[in-house]
Protein backbone atom coordinates (compact mmCIF):
# COMPACT_ATOMS: atom_id res chain seq x y z
CA UNK A 1 0.00 0.00 0.00
CA UNK A 2 1.03 3.57 -0.71
CA UNK A 3 -0.23 6.42 1.46
CA UNK A 4 -0.34 9.91 0.00
CA UNK A 5 -0.62 13.17 1.93
CA UNK A 6 -1.29 16.36 0.00
CA UNK A 7 -0.83 19.95 1.08
CA UNK A 8 -0.73 23.43 -0.37
CA UNK A 9 -4.22 24.10 -1.65
CA UNK A 10 -6.17 27.22 -0.85
CA UNK A 11 -7.75 30.41 -2.13
CA UNK A 12 -5.82 32.68 -4.45
CA UNK A 13 -6.63 35.56 -6.75
CA UNK A 14 -6.41 35.16 -10.50
CA UNK A 15 -2.83 35.62 -11.63
CA UNK A 16 -1.47 34.31 -8.37
CA UNK A 17 0.52 31.20 -7.56
CA UNK A 18 0.22 28.11 -5.41
CA UNK A 19 2.45 25.13 -4.83
CA UNK A 20 0.99 21.71 -4.10
CA UNK A 21 2.97 18.96 -2.42
CA UNK A 22 2.27 15.25 -2.11
CA UNK A 23 4.36 12.99 0.10
CA UNK A 24 4.25 9.24 -0.42
CA UNK A 25 4.85 6.68 2.32
CA UNK A 26 4.43 2.95 2.79
CA UNK A 27 5.43 0.64 -0.05
CA UNK A 28 7.21 3.32 -2.05
CA UNK A 29 9.75 1.25 -3.90
CA UNK A 30 9.15 0.89 -7.63
CA UNK A 31 6.92 3.97 -7.86
CA UNK A 32 7.02 4.92 -11.52
CA UNK A 33 4.69 7.76 -12.36
CA UNK A 34 3.73 10.55 -9.96
CA UNK A 35 1.40 13.36 -10.80
CA UNK A 36 -1.71 15.41 -10.37
CA UNK A 37 -5.30 15.23 -11.53
CA UNK A 38 -8.14 17.64 -10.88
CA UNK A 39 -11.89 17.57 -10.78
CA UNK A 40 -14.04 20.66 -11.08
CA UNK A 41 -17.71 20.66 -10.03
CA UNK A 42 -19.85 18.85 -12.57
CA UNK A 43 -16.84 17.72 -14.59
CA UNK A 44 -14.86 14.54 -14.94
CA UNK A 45 -11.50 14.14 -13.30
CA UNK A 46 -8.72 15.08 -15.70
CA UNK A 47 -4.98 14.66 -15.81
CA UNK A 48 -3.09 17.86 -15.07
CA UNK A 49 0.55 16.83 -15.05
CA UNK A 50 2.62 13.72 -14.55
CA UNK A 51 6.30 12.95 -14.19
CA UNK A 52 7.98 9.59 -14.60
CA UNK A 53 10.83 8.19 -12.56
CA UNK A 54 13.08 9.14 -15.47
CA UNK A 55 11.96 12.76 -15.34
CA UNK A 56 9.72 12.81 -18.39
CA UNK A 57 6.81 15.21 -17.98
CA UNK A 58 3.40 15.48 -19.56
CA UNK A 59 0.85 18.27 -19.14
CA UNK A 60 -2.71 18.93 -20.18
CA UNK A 61 -2.68 21.66 -22.83
CA UNK A 62 -4.56 24.16 -20.67
CA UNK A 63 -1.74 24.39 -18.10
CA UNK A 64 1.32 24.24 -20.34
CA UNK A 65 3.61 27.17 -19.67
CA UNK A 66 1.92 27.92 -16.34
CA UNK A 67 2.28 24.76 -14.24
CA UNK A 68 5.42 22.78 -13.48
CA UNK A 69 5.49 19.28 -12.04
CA UNK A 70 8.59 18.04 -10.24
CA UNK A 71 9.57 15.27 -7.88
CA UNK A 72 12.12 14.71 -5.14
CA UNK A 73 12.83 10.99 -5.13
CA UNK A 74 14.81 11.23 -1.89
CA UNK A 75 11.73 12.63 -0.15
CA UNK A 76 9.22 10.57 -2.17
CA UNK A 77 7.40 13.79 -2.89
CA UNK A 78 5.84 15.26 -6.00
CA UNK A 79 5.14 18.96 -6.42
CA UNK A 80 2.95 21.07 -8.64
CA UNK A 81 3.96 24.70 -9.01
CA UNK A 82 1.00 26.62 -10.37
CA UNK A 83 1.55 30.12 -11.71
CA UNK A 84 -0.71 32.58 -13.50
CA UNK A 85 -3.73 30.85 -12.04
CA UNK A 86 -7.09 31.32 -13.71
CA UNK A 87 -10.63 30.93 -12.44
CA UNK A 88 -10.97 27.81 -14.59
CA UNK A 89 -8.19 26.17 -12.59
CA UNK A 90 -10.58 25.97 -9.63
CA UNK A 91 -10.96 22.31 -8.70
CA UNK A 92 -10.07 19.63 -6.22
CA UNK A 93 -6.55 18.51 -7.04
CA UNK A 94 -5.63 14.87 -6.44
CA UNK A 95 -2.18 13.41 -6.16
CA UNK A 96 -1.70 10.11 -7.99
CA UNK A 97 1.12 7.61 -8.08
CA UNK A 98 1.44 4.39 -10.02
CA UNK A 99 3.35 1.44 -8.64
CA UNK A 100 3.59 -1.94 -10.31
CA UNK A 101 0.43 -1.32 -12.28
CA UNK A 102 -1.61 -0.09 -9.31
CA UNK A 103 -2.84 3.49 -9.03
CA UNK A 104 -3.03 5.24 -5.66
CA UNK A 105 -4.84 8.48 -4.89
CA UNK A 106 -4.53 11.20 -2.31
CA UNK A 107 -7.51 12.63 -0.49
CA UNK A 108 -7.59 15.77 -2.61
CA UNK A 109 -6.90 19.41 -1.88
CA UNK A 110 -9.14 22.30 -2.89
CA UNK A 111 -7.75 25.04 -5.10
CA UNK A 112 -10.01 28.05 -5.57
CA UNK A 113 -9.06 30.91 -7.87
CA UNK A 114 -11.10 34.06 -7.53
CA UNK A 115 -11.51 36.29 -10.56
Amino acid sequence: QVHLVESGGGLVQAGGSLRLSCAASGSISSINVMGWYRQAPGKQRELVAIITSGGNRNYVDSVKGRFTVSRDNAKNTVYLQMNSLKAEDTAVYYCNVKRIGISYWGQGTQVTVSS
